[in-house]
């Protein structure tokens, strides 16, 4: 591959690296009703189902007493509830509480409000559907 299509390639993928999260902030943002990593961590449990509070930490890549935190701010809320592990008696076994769906539900809601709003005002149709076809190249490379 010849140096300038490197450099294409490279500068692209800051520039969408730089873009995507500038995105992802503002759009966080948006909708405040609750801290970003409690908000993580119930979309991960009602995504993939209830998971202890260590499989939650290395999920989300942070320390367990991270993570204890954030599990115990959740329960106090109501949001996260625990049951006994059911081949390890040691272990609590986490999942959402309808409280903590109810919340995740509204954050969703606040920020694809948000989002559908600013597609609107700040896009063309023309530019919505050329976004909507470049969705696919999107999910190829969240799922490389």
């Amino acid at each position: 591959m010849p140096d300038d299509a490197e450099d294409d390639v490279a500068r692209l993928a800051a520039d969408l690296r730089l873009t995507v999260g500038r995105l992802i902030r503002r759009v966080r943002a948006e909708s405040s009703l609750m801290p970003v990593g409690q908000t993580a961590v119930l979309g991960r449990l009602d995504r993939e189902g209830p998971m202890t509070t260590s499989d939650l930490a290395a999920a989300e890549r942070v320390r367990p007493q991270s993570m204890a935190r954030t599990v115990t701010l959740l329960q106090e809320e109501g949001f996260v509830q625990g049951e006994a592990h059911p081949t390890d008696g040691r272990k609590t076994l986490l999942s959402i509480a309808p409280a903590g769906l109810e919340k995740l539900r509204a954050q969703r809601e606040g920020r694809e409000h948000w989002l559908a709003e600013a597609l609107e005002t700040e896009l063309s149709a023309t530019e919505r559907r050329t976004l909507r076809k470049s969705m696919h190249l999107l999910d190829r490379l969240a799922d490389h």
